[in-house]
């Protein structure tokens, strides 16, 4: 096996997180390339690897897969014995559903509240909140968690799965925004916070210097 995982700042790139956390909780091995975001060579660079141009971006080989949920999901068949999803029918049709619409969605959310994990901006995120856009993108979120979470936990279908991954970013946007959350939605977004992969990647965004236009 001799893959490469090529992602953005760590601090910004939320796209990036997604599939590297589910990576690494996966115990699959990779090679990552960083490439630096707004830089006048980033689009130049990125395109070496990624045909869309964007990351994240995984290389096997000689295939390429540059889309952050098609990068989960091959992965999870090919290298991590399909445990990133739930096993039971039901609840994978639930992850999926949620990751998806994670994926898909939310536009307010990332627009307004972008991922920016070393800054706290308490002031910014009440503005926000006052947006009916943004409220509803939150609303709908914590919705989704407390439906899950109601199951049982710690994690949003028991173990940890790929719609975890999804939801990771947002954890830190509800850090950096000082977003208020439930007893039960604190408590899954500190064990998030709290797996080592995750605290690894934070601690290498609060180790970048790079400030982007957010």
């Amino acid at each position: 096996m001799n893959l490469t995982l090529v992602i953005g700042n760590k601090n910004y790139s939320s796209w990036s997180l997604r599939p590297w956390l589910a990576m690494k909780q996966a115990g699959i091995p990779f090679i990552e390339e960083q490439i630096l975001l707004q830089r006048p060579e980033t689009r130049r660079e990125i395109l070496r690897y990624s045909p869309s141009g964007r990351v994240p971006c995984l290389i096997d080989g000689a295939l390429t897969v540059f889309d952050s949920l098609a990068i989960c999901e091959y992965a999870n068949e090919r290298y991590a014995n399909e445990v990133l999803w739930p096993r039971d029918i039901s609840a994978r049709a639930r992850a999926r559903a949620i990751a998806a619409e994670m994926h898909s969605g939310f536009v307010a959310l990332r627009t307004h509240l972008p991922m920016d994990i070393r800054s706290r901006l308490s002031d910014k995120g009440a503005a926000a909140l006052e947006r009916e856009d943004v409220a509803a993108d939150i609303a709908r979120i914590q919705a989704v968690w407390t439906e899950c979470l109601n199951d049982g936990g710690p994690m949003l279908f028991g173990g940890f799965s790929i719609a975890d991954a999804f939801y990771a970013p947002v954890i830190t946007r509800f850090v950096t925004y000082g977003v208020k959350l439930s007893p039960l939605l604190a408590a899954y977004s500190e064990n998030v916070l709290m797996l080592p992969a995750m605290k690894q990647w934070i601690a290498a965004a609060a180790a970048e210097t790079d400030t982007l236009d957010t």
